[in-house]
């Protein structure tokens, strides 16, 4: 990972903490009809800017060269959006008769319904020397897939609990997500040569964007007077994150190294990243429209605030692990290579 975009996750990580303590001092200025106005500048113009910014940003013009391999394109995106949100719900119907905040556990669920995010996964690829245009590719598919499925799953696993109707929540959706993306990706192709020269800070925009939604979601949090968190629920939220992304990883690892999968172990890599990472850009906007109005919204965003840079902490610190492991099975590959 290079060491501006690692000062950029940093200073991001600090910004929540801010964030959080900002609004837990002065709540009334991000909540509704307050100062900031967020039921406008929110839920329209900021979530539309992050998704703007996204397809400006995406480099889908070199996807073609994974677009092929269709087995690794299908075991990522099964297993992040099908397989991962199941096996939560189970887990999480032995976890409901536990003293667990009910609204945190709900918030589990709503990370395991995400899509992959558009840059983690690809950095600790590369920075492992794995297969980075699959997990461009899947990244980038998985983000796409995410605005129609995420909010589908989300709706099938928890319902809305909100007055706004389904309709309602996929036409604001289609508003505030999918047209502005697609806006981004046409105005990317006009001026394509000009940020590649240039190159503008996406991640520093859409960060800055993402702050103000999650200060203001906690302003809500910090206003309503009938909302407790136990620090006991918080501990054993921390350590299941951690738990699941551990399992999941060595999951991913066990079935794509088998002799018959067909992986190479720069694939492994790839697939490891991008099955179990979960994006927070795509979530947090996507939590703010389909709970609309909720009253425990901020709460249902805790563990998907927590697994950020859960998946970040845990993936650096795997990064030698993983790469060692890469180098010798590729050594031991050309070792046993007949010669002609």
């Amino acid at each position: 990972m290079g060491l501006l975009e690692r000062m950029r996750k940093e200073w991001f990580m600090v910004g929540i903490v801010l964030a959080i303590a900002g609004a837990k001092l002065e709540p009334s200025v991000g909540v509704n009809g307050g100062p900031l106005k967020p039921e406008i500048t929110v839920t329209y113009i900021a979530v539309a800017i992050i998704f703007f910014n996204s397809g400006l940003s995406l480099k889908t013009e070199e996807l073609t060269s994974a677009l092929m391999h269709i087995k690794l394109h299908l075991f990522i995106q099964i297993f992040t959006l099908a397989f991962f949100p199941a096996t939560i719900w189970l887990f999480l119907q032995l976890l409901s008769i536990t003293p667990i905040n009910e609204w945190l556990l709900k918030g589990l669920q709503t990370v395991g319904c995400m899509p992959p995010p558009v840059s983690s996964a690809v950095i600790l690829t590369k920075a492992v020397g794995g297969n980075e245009a699959a997990a461009i590719f899947n990244s980038a598919f998985g983000s796409f897939l995410g605005i129609i499925i995420t909010p589908v799953l989300l709706l099938l696993f928890l319902g809305s609990s909100s007055s706004v109707p389904f309709t309602s929540i996929f036409s604001q959706l289609f508003m505030t997500v999918v047209v502005p993306l697609i806006i981004g990706q046409i105005v990317r192709r006009y001026i394509k040569e000009w940020l590649e020269r240039k190159k503008p800070p996406f991640g520093a925009v859409s960060s800055s964007v993402l702050l103000m939604i999650i200060y203001t979601t906690f302003c809500d949090t910090f206003s309503n007077p009938n909302i407790d968190l136990d620090k006991f629920s918080l501990v054993v939220i921390v350590f299941i994150i951690f738990s699941i992304q551990l399992s999941f990883m060595l999951l991913t690892f066990i079935f794509s190294t088998r002799n018959n999968s067909g992986f190479t172990p720069a694939d492994t890599v790839a697939i490891m990243f991008c099955s179990t990472h979960k994006s927070l850009t795509l979530g947090i906007p996507m939590l703010k429209i389909v709970f609309a109005g909720h009253e425990h919204l901020s709460l249902i965003s805790v563990p998907l605030l927590i697994y950020h840079p859960a998946q970040i902490l845990l993936g650096s610190v795997l990064v030698p692990t993983i790469k060692s492991w890469m180098v010798s099975r590729q050594k031991g590959v050309k070792l046993t290579r007949p010669t002609v």
